[in-house]
């Protein structure tokens, strides 16, 4: 019996989950130093294509730790549960695929997807080898969110009709440009595995480090922030996610040779009855932030960084008078079969008007929660929190965003189906 028709193992609640990084970037050590901070948790292995990232990767967790430049090295390993997946986002697909075939679990971090045939494969993978996948937006396990989730439940701010949602930096790091070490190379960098299914091109440290800047490896702005923002709304609300969207952008400040905008705006609509509206401006004039504003009709709904405000302002029940124009004797006419139609109530009997704050514990951490509930998977087998499924819904309804701007059109999408219509 092959590797990938084995029966999904269990892991005790007395074993170490042992675990393996494929993708060695900041996003992946800083995965891993969440991951292996849940009890039970174990690192063996780490994969890169940098020789640096693989001997900082030892000074980290030590000198036992195997180091490869092949993940396939990782994965014939039969002592290892589960990868995390931090490569550039045009190797997510294939990295999760070949994992979930040898038998590991996976965390893949987001977006799932680089094009839109990477969803249904990975999918269809973690049904057919029956391992589990989650992806790593991690708003998906935060309290701040599951608070969100229940206060919009509650009818608090009435019903939802619009979400405004943004994540702004101004920093030449917010804006992707990495550092790259002296000694990049084609000797210490593994270009042709880096380049994958990418276009073949000349060894660029630039691109290398600095990936995020084109489309050939990375999503924009649309993978890497939207996603957070459409994973987020889409928890909150339970929608499958929009049935159409547009989006404008451009390349307004970082013009260094990246071809990914750097200030993107879009606008979405859901059949639930409420639009989104997004916003990603990396040549913002503040300090880094994000922030999603679920407005109803009876209030406001904002979550931050750290924190959760609930803004109530029941509606009004009655039009009111715009009287001040007429002669008096209409005046008082008006009033008179307004009172009658609009009884006074007593303050009592209306709605609570008022603005509540919920702020997370110091030092909380929903990405230590993600992990916390992938490794729960992990041992129990039970889906995830963020399977590919809602993974896949979020990325593909980010990634509307790109095609818009590229075609400069509406792009119509089935949330159910998972398909784009236009």
């Amino acid at each position: 019996m092959s590797t990938q028709d084995e029966p999904a193992r269990p892991v005790a609640a007395n074993d170490h989950i042992q675990i393996a990084l494929i993708g060695a970037g900041g996003q992946g050590m800083g995965d891993t130093r969440s991951a292996v901070q849940v009890p039970g948790v174990k690192l063996v292995a780490v994969a890169d294509c940098y020789d640096g990232r693989l001997a900082r990767s030892k000074e980290v967790w030590g000198d036992d730790v195997f180091t490869t430049r092949d993940y396939n090295e990782i994965l014939a390993r039969r002592d290892i549960d589960a990868v995390i997946i931090g490569t550039p986002d045009h190797w997510h697909k294939q990295a999760s695929v070949d994992a979930m075939k040898a038998g590991k679990d996976v965390y893949c971090e987001k977006p799932m997807i680089h094009l839109y045939k990477d969803g249904p494969e990975m999918i269809e993978t973690a049904k057919a080898t029956n391992r589990i996948i989650q992806i790593g937006s991690q708003r998906v396990s935060s309290i701040l969110y599951a608070k969100a989730k229940e206060v919009l439940a509650s009818g608090a701010i009435g019903k939802l009709n619009m979400v405004t949602a943004y994540w702004d930096r101004n920093s030449s790091m917010g804006a992707w440009n990495y550092t790259i070490p002296p000694d990049a190379s084609p000797e210490t960098c593994d270009w042709p595995r880096f380049e994958g299914t990418a276009p073949k091109i000349p060894f660029s440290a630039e691109r290398f480090f600095q990936w995020r800047k084109w489309k050939d490896y990375g999503s924009g702005v649309a993978g890497d922030l939207f996603v957070h923002l459409f994973s987020g709304t889409h928890f909150v609300t339970g929608t499958n996610g929009p049935t159409q969207g547009m989006a404008t952008g451009a390349i307004r400040y970082w013009k260094d040779g990246r071809d990914a905008d750097d200030v993107v705006l879009g606008l979405f609509d859901y059949r639930e009855g409420f639009n989104l509206s997004l916003r990603v401006n990396f040549v913002d004039g503040g300090d880094e932030s994000e922030s999603l504003i679920f407005t109803g009709d009876e209030g406001t709904m904002e979550i931050g960084w750290t924190w959760l405000a609930v803004n109530r302002v029941p509606r009004e029940k009655e039009p009111g008078l715009t009287v001040d124009t007429f002669p008096k004797a209409m005046q008082a006419r008006i009033e008179a079969d307004y009172a009658k139609k609009y009884p006074r109530k007593h303050p009592e009997g209306q709605a609570p008007v008022g603005y509540e704050k919920y702020v997370a514990p110091p030092g909380y951490s929903d990405q230590y929660d993600h992990f916390k509930n992938f490794f729960a998977s992990v041992r129990s087998r039970k889906p995830a929190v963020e399977d590919a499924v809602f993974g896949y819904r979020a990325a593909g309804a980010a990634l509307l965003s790109n095609l818009s701007i590229e075609r400069k059109q509406i792009m119509r999408w089935d949330p159910d189906a998972m398909k784009l219509l236009s």
